[in-house]
């Protein structure tokens, strides 16, 4: 076992300290990073990358942070690959000001955090069973393991590799991405500097995971448009936006939601709602793994605002933006990088476990874009949530399972 448990925790409470979130509104204007914050963590990593024997290390305007460790001698003609993980953080939940715990052999089946939340579950269980070093915030924010448990597993990876030159190894590439929780991360990837045909993202979650395939992800923006009138003489012909907008939200299927569905099975999710008794807009995101059940689920969109409009007398505009799509075609095609991933789990003593992404990665759309990017496992669990927590022996295999994949049969 070549990772350091202690250095890895060090690293890895360090990067959650320092506040990234991005901004998602932000992002939709086209801006990039979303937050200038996001440069804290990248002049970081930058340092250390070059600390670490990484070449050509920089940080671009948009933030991306890049370097390569150079090929092994006599390995220079070997194919390169990519690992990458994200530093910005979700905004769903608070990222300032993060205070890590760390909770070493913990017997209990839940874990009371200091501000009385509790958090439980099976992987939870299964990891304090195991004896494994946990992490959390102290619940009032989120933690930050997605992503900096992949970076903290990446830079040590890399620092292994660094320091034990008996293991032979391609030019190995590093990018470490902003925003890529506003989904606008790959708008602006610096695509001529890599020069790997394959990639790799740290961005799951337990341990095992292994992920070839996501969502095809679109959004809807459903602008109803009323007829205000003074509520006091509203009767006849005030029309509420939105009342409209309301009705639309309660008409999507209840079986089909983020909350009732699982596994392969897709969903309708309301995001937001905004507007006045004059014009109203919803923002729903759909999801599904089958493209031909996403042509469906933009219809019914369709016909549940007109419908919804129609019995208000009211208007409905709606517009359906692409946001990625299934990374599983491009990975059926390119089954090679799979298999290379496949074997380093093994060698690690991880028996790898392919499950779908409820969601998207950098991955996804850097497969789109012809560089297929499976995705791996970090330890990090609850995401997005002030229940977010990481093992730290999971975040070590994930390093352990990086240096197999580096390394040259």
């Amino acid at each position: 076992m070549l990772v350091n448990n202690n250095e890895l925790l060090e690293r890895f409470l360090k990067y959650v300290k320092i506040w990234t979130t991005s901004d998602s509104e932000v992002a939709d204007k086209g801006k990039c990073p979303s937050t200038t914050r996001q440069f804290d963590l990248a002049e970081i990593l930058e340092e250390e990358m070059k600390q670490l024997g990484l070449k050509d290390v920089k940080i671009t305007d948009t933030c991306f942070i890049y370097g390569y460790l150079p090929a092994s001698e006599g390995f220079e003609d070997k194919d390169s690959i990519l690992l990458m993980s994200h530093i910005d953080t979700a905004e769903d939940v608070s990222g300032e000001n993060i205070h890590p715990l760390v909770w070493k052999e913990y017997v209990d089946d839940k874990l009371i955090l200091p501000n009385g939340l509790f958090i439980e579950g099976r992987e939870l269980k299964e990891a304090i069973a195991n004896k494994e070093t946990i992490i959390t915030s102290d619940g009032t924010t989120l933690l930050g393991a997605d992503d900096k448990a992949g970076i903290a597993a990446i830079i040590t990876a890399i620092d292994i590799l660094n320091k034990h030159p008996e293991i032979k190894h391609p030019k190995i590439e590093v990018m470490f991405s902003p925003d890529e929780e506003t989904g606008h991360s790959m708008d602006h990837v610096p695509l001529d500097m890599i020069k790997s045909k394959s990639a790799y993202t740290v961005d799951g979650g337990h341990i095992g995971e292994l992920e070839i395939e996501c969502f095809n992800a679109w959004k809807s923006e459903i602008t109803f448009t009323g007829n205000a009138i003074h509520t006091g003489s509203g009767r006849p012909n005030l029309v509420n936006a939105v009342t409209m907008a309301a009705r639309f939200v309660t008409n999507l299927p209840l079986q089909e939601a983020p909350e009732t569905t699982d596994g392969y099975q897709g969903f309708y999710a309301p995001m937001g709602i905004e507007g006045s008794m004059e014009s109203a807009k919803v923002t729903v995101f759909l999801r599904d793994f089958n493209a031909e059940e996403m042509e469906y689920r933009k219809k019914l969109i369709e016909i549940l605002a007109n419908s919804t409009a129609l019995s208000f007398h009211g208007k409905a505009q709606v517009e359906h933006k692409f946001q990625y799509a299934n990374m599983k075609g491009k990975m059926d095609e390119n089954p090679r990088v799979v298999i290379r991933l496949i074997n380093a789990y093994k060698k690690a003593d991880v028996q790898p476990r392919i499950v779908p992404i409820r969601g998207g990665t950098d991955g996804s759309r850097l497969t789109e874009m012809g560089i297929p990017t499976p995705n791996i496992f970090t330890g990090g669990h609850n995401y997005h949530s002030r229940k977010e927590w990481c093992s730290l022996q999971q975040m070590s295999k994930a390093a352990e399972v990086l240096v197999n994949l580096c390394a040259e049969e």
